[in-house]
């Protein structure tokens, strides 16, 4: 049985921004019963010349909503990187959710084929090589960034956090 893209796509990003809320849930409510200051883990790195939480968050959603919408063909909506608080990402990664959710499964079928143009047209793949080779690593980059920014910060989160109830 073949998978198709829609099947390799959508519902593997929206299991990862469930489990992504999830482990930000736990790094508020850590901080609130420490009186840790919330805005240091979300301006936080793991080393200078990358992005902070918010960014490695900004990222993730912007691989999945421009993979979704490339695949599919509908339009790519452009969300401005105003987040500064854990809700204000929780709120990104939602708008994120529901825009993968409002794409029907069949705008996918084709998808393999399309070209699929990054870089102003510098780069072309067709689709199946744009989801397997660039959007699924490039967002899975983002979401193991922001977990370990977390767990480098000492927040009690976990392999089990990260992966999700199965």
């Amino acid at each position: 049985m073949a998978l198709s893209i829609y099947e390799v796509s959508i519902p593997v990003f929206l299991r990862a921004f469930g489990n992504l809320e999830a482990i930000l849930d736990k790094a508020a409510a850590q901080s609130a019963a420490d009186g840790a200051d919330p805005q240091k883990l979300v301006e936080a790195r793991l080393a200078p010349d990358m992005l902070p939480l918010a960014g490695q968050i900004q990222r993730a959603s912007d691989t999945a909503k421009g993979a979704g919408a490339r695949l599919s063909g509908v339009d790519n909506p452009s969300f401005a990187d105003t987040e500064t608080t854990i809700a204000e990402l929780r709120a990104r990664i939602g708008r994120t959710v529901d825009f993968l959710k409002s794409i029907p499964p069949e705008a996918f079928d084709g998808g393999e084929a399309r070209t699929i143009s990054m870089r102003n047209g510098a780069v072309q793949l067709d689709g199946k090589a744009y989801l397997l080779g660039h959007a699924l690593p490039n967002f899975f980059f983002h979401v193991t960034t922001a977990y370990d920014i977390l767990r480098h910060k000492g927040i009690a989160i976990g392999k089990a956090d990260y992966l999700g109830k199965l």
